[in-house]
């Protein structure tokens, strides 16, 4: 049995007339015979009466013609789904990212991608850069929004936002109200900083610029989140130095502080492994790209 007996079969079972049946399908009358008595051998039972008066379906033909009907239409989904997959309109990505981008480039992202492509489905994982690395490098996610300049090799990126480091002060402390902070001013301070296992371009830098300014900063809190860096700045337990995108979580107690010697600034890089074929990515890779040029 193959499908293009079971559409001779719906076909004329529609018509009921073999002459009206051949012209639908595009075929003279004697291959729409042959092709229905070839599937009334494989059923194994007569699924039309042939009389004078036309063609009528037989009990049999009656059973199986609902059933022919749903393969038709099964077949024709699937058709269906495998051609917007294949063209980047359906399927599913596995999206990695880290915090600090719910702030800045993601969400603009996903808002831009979901109404170009409402089939697809994005499963987003909050991990870590590092962790990111690792999950790209194993091939359990499609892409990565990470803040790290260590891309292992055969991945590609796009740069999909750059912006400063601000001082992040407690709101009552002397020196929230500065319009722009030197870093020297900190020297003394209990700092909070993401942990060095979590972002370590940006712990090394942080510390690195202390270390330009005279001092080594009194690590009090080492956290696994910039917005838990923010929390604890915000009950008065320290400072810290973190990326500007983090004035738009609204914590209410604190306050930003341009740095009057800016660091280099932290950057968010869209990572993927180069040549991976698939047709979603490249249309995810689209938005990315837009957003980013913007």
């Amino acid at each position: 049995m193959e499908f293009r007996h079971l559409r001779c079969f719906t076909v004329l079972a529609e018509e009921l007339h073999f002459g009206r049946a051949a012209q639908r399908l595009a075929m003279t009358q004697p291959p729409l015979s042959l092709n229905i008595q070839q599937l009334e051998a494989s059923v194994g039972a007569r699924l039309f009466e042939r009389n004078s008066r036309g063609v009528a379906l037989t009990a049999a033909g009656l059973a199986f013609l609902p059933r022919a009907q749903a393969l038709l239409e099964q077949a024709a989904l699937a058709a269906r789904e495998a051609r917007d997959v294949g063209q980047g309109l359906a399927g599913q990505l596995q999206i990695g990212f880290a915090g600090t981008v719910l702030y800045r480039g993601l969400p603009q992202v996903l808002r831009d991608f979901a109404a170009a492509h409402p089939k697809l489905r994005l499963a987003l994982r909050e991990l870590s850069s590092s962790e990111q690395l690792v999950e790209l490098v194993h091939d359990r996610l499609d892409l990565g929004f990470v803040h790290t300049t260590r891309v292992p090799a055969g991945f590609s990126q796009i740069l999909v936002s750059s912006q400063p480091f601000m001082a992040c002060l407690p709101s009552s402390h002397p020196l929230a109200g500065e319009a722009v902070l030197s870093l020297q001013k900190l020297k003394g301070e209990a700092f909070a900083i993401v942990m060095r296992a979590v972002s370590p371009d940006y712990h090394d830098r942080i510390l690195a610029a202390c270390a330009d300014a005279g001092f080594e900063p009194s690590l009090a809190f080492e956290l696994r989140h910039w917005l838990s860096v923010v929390s604890v700045i915000a009950q008065g337990l320290g400072v810290g130095l973190v990326p500007a995108a983090l004035q738009q979580a609204g914590l209410p107690g604190v306050a930003f502080v341009p740095l009057a010697q800016p660091l280099a600034p932290y950057d968010t890089h869209c990572l993927w492994r180069t040549g991976r074929d698939q047709s979603a990515l490249g249309a995810f890779l689209a938005a990315v790209r837009e957003v980013a040029a913007r």
